[in-house]
C-alpha cells in the first residue's frame, strides 16, 4: 500500500513555496513534479491516448530459451528446454511459454535483434543508442522523456511517464534525460516495499553507494493510509535537498499554477488509486500471478510470481492517463544454473505477458497500447561450465503486441544455434523509431532541441519496422 511522508502547508490556503510535493531527485540535481508539467506546457501536447508499457528483461534474456528454440541442435547448446508449438502456424516457442505460444497470434517476435552494447545498461532500450555512443552534449534522452517533452500528458491529473523499474544501479538509473534537461525526467515512485526480493551481492554494493546520493521520487511511509491522501496538507513536505537546489540555481520562483497542478496530480485520487493494488478486483490480480510449485521458487536472485502485478501496476496507471510506464523483471543474468532459474522466471513472464495483453484486450485498450517486452543483449548459445549462458550481444530477442500492429509473426530468423541473425536483422533503434511510429511520432523528422537551442532529430540511421506497421 502506498503512502505518503509530508509536512504542514503555512499558508491559509494550505499552499506555501516552501511547502510542495517533492518528487526526489530527477538526474542531477533534481526538479520537482511541477517542473515536469512546466515543461510540458512549453511544448506541444498531443491528445492522443496512445500509450506504452515497456517491460525490461533484467540481465539479458536467453532467446532461445524463450522465443527462438533450437530443438536439434547439440544438447550443450540447448540444454533440456524443449520447443512447443505455438497458434502460428509453423512457430515454436520454447515450452516454458506455453500462454504465449497459445495467444500467439496476439504478439510479434523478433529473433534477429542486433546491435546490442553488450553491457548491463538498460539505456539502449530506453533510447535505441549505446551507453558509448557519443551524443550532444549532456546525452541522447530517453524515449520516455521525449515522449513526455513533445507530447506531455493527455490528463492534468497524471504525468505522461512513470518509471516503476528496479533491480540492478544500471538498469534502475537507465532512464536519463540526456540534453532535454531533468524537467523531461519520469515520475518515478518507489514500490520497494511492494516488491521485495533478495538482491545478488553485486545489487547490494550498488545499492550501498547509491544510498547517500540517490533517492525515489516519492517517500512511501508506511504507517499513512491510502485513505489518508485525502488530505491535502498531510502531502506537502517542507524543505528538501531537490527544493534546495532548484533555489540554489534560481529555477523556481513562487509556488505557481503549474505546481498547483503537479499538486492536483497527486492528489487528485487517479495516480494514488492506480498504485493501489487494493482497489484492484481480486479476481483481476488472481489472474495475473502465476501458481507455482515450491520447487520452481527456489533460486533467490530472481523476483517470485508476485512480480507479475508490475503489470498490473503498468496497466491501471495507463487507464489514469499516463503514456509511457516502465517496469522490470529481474535477474535474467544467468552466468550459472540458467535453466534453474530460467524454469522459474520465464513462466512468470510468459504468465504475466499474456494475461497483461488479453486484460488491455477486453478492456479495448489493446490497440492503442504498445507492449514490448526485452531486454539489453542475448545469451550465449553454448552453455557454459556452470550451467550457465554467458553475455552475448550478437543477437537478442524481443516481443510487441498491440498498438495496432500487425502481429501474429516472426520477424527475423537465426542460425541452427541462435548465435546470429541470418535474415532481417532488427536494430534497437528500429524498435524504438515503432514505438515513436505508434505514438505518432516520425523519429527521423521529429527534432527536440538541446540547452544551446541546437535542433537533434530524435534517432538516426534507423527506420519504423516496415513489417509491424504497414
Amino acid at each position: 500500500m502506498l503512502s505518503f511522508t509530508g509536512g504542514p502547508a503555512k499558508n491559509c490556503d494550505g499552499l506555501s513555496r516552501r511547502s510542495f510535493l517533492r518528487v526526489g531527485s530527477l538526474g542531477i540535481g533534481g526538479l520537482s513534479l511541477a517542473d515536469l508539467i512546466r515543461a510540458e506546457s512549453a511544448s506541444d501536447k498531443g491528445s492522443s491516448s496512445k500509450s506504452i508499457i515497456h517491460i525490461h528483461l533484467d540481465g539479458g534474456p536467453p532467446q532461445m530459451d524463450m522465443i527462438d528454440p533450437k530443438p536439434d541442435s547439440p544438447v550443450e547448446y540447448r540444454g533440456d528446454i524443449k520447443s512447443i508449438p505455438s497458434e502460428i502456424p509453423g512457430v515454436h516457442l520454447s515450452d516454458l511459454m506455453p500462454r504465449v505460444a497459445g495467444s500467439a497470434k496476439k504478439f510479434a517476435f523478433i529473433r534477429s535483434l542486433v546491435g546490442a552494447d553488450g553491457q548491463h545498461n538498460a539505456f539502449q532500450c530506453q533510447s535505441g543508442y549505446k551507453a558509448s555512443e557519443k551524443g550532444p552534449a549532456g546525452g541522447w534522452p530517453a524515449m520516455g522523456c521525449v515522449i513526455n517533452k513533445l507530447l506531455g500528458s493527455p490528463s492534468d491529473a497524471a504525468p505522461a511517464f512513470v518509471d516503476l523499474m528496479q533491480g540492478r544501479g544500471q538498469v534502475r538509473n537507465s532512464v536519463r534525460p540526456g540534453f532535454l534537461g531533468p524537467s523531461a525526467n519520469p515520475f518515478r515512485p518507489d514500490i520497494s516495499s511492494m516488491f521485495k526480493r533478495e538482491l545478488e551481492d553485486g545489487m547490494k554494493n550498488e545499492l550501498a553507494k547509491l544510498r547517500k546520493g540517490h533517492s525515489v521520487n516519492l517517500n512511501l511511509n508506511k504507517d499513512l493510509s491510502v485513505g489518508r491522501l485525502d488530505d491535502r496538507l498531510g502531502l506537502l513536505e517542507g524543505l528538501d535537498r531537490t527544493r534546495r537546489e532548484i533555489d540554489a540555481i534560481g529555477s523556481m520562483g513562487a509556488l505557481d499554477t503549474f505546481t498547483e497542478q503537479a499538486y492536483g496530480i497527486l492528489t487528485s485520487g487517479k495516480i494514488a488509486e492506480a498504485m493501489d493494488l487494493s482497489k484492484e478486483d481480486p479476481k483481476v490480480i488472481s489472474r495475473y500471478v502465476p501458481v507455482m510449485k515450491e520447487k520452481e521458487l527456489a533460486f533467490f536472485t530472481s523476483e517470485g510470481p508476485q512480480a507479475a502485478k508490475k503489470l498490473l501496476l503498468a496497466r491501471r496507471l495507463i487507464e489514469a492517463g499516463v503514456r509511457v510506464v516502465n517496469v522490470s523483471i529481474s535477474d535474467f543474468d544467468t552466468h550459472s544454473k540458467n535453466f534453474v532459474r530460467m524454469k522459474q522466471l520465464v513462466p512468470i513472464v510468459d504468465h504475466a505477458i499474456s494475461t497483461l495483453i488479453e486484460d488491455l484486450g477486453e478492456r479495448g485498450m489493446l490497440q492503442d497500447v504498445t507492449v514490448l517486452a526485452w531486454g539489453e543483449f542475448g545469451r550465449t548459445p553454448k552453455v557454459n561450465a556452470n550451467a550457465g549462458r554467458d553475455h552475448w550481444p550478437k543477437v537478442a530477442m524481443a516481443m510487441l503486441a498491440g498498438g495496432g500492429m500487425n502481429v501474429g509473426q516472426v520477424i527475423g530468423s537465426t542460425d541452427r544455434y541462435a548465435a546470429e541473425a541470418v535474415q532481417r536483422p532488427v536494430h534497437y533503434k528500429d524498435v524504438i523509431a515503432t514505438l515513436y511510429h505508434n505514438l505518432g511520432i516520425d523519429s527521423q523528422q521529429t527534432t527536440v532541441q538541446d540547452s544551446s537551442g541546437r535542433p537533434h532529430y530524435l534517432l538516426k540511421d534507423c527506420k519504423p519496422i516496415r513489417e509491424l506497421i504497414s
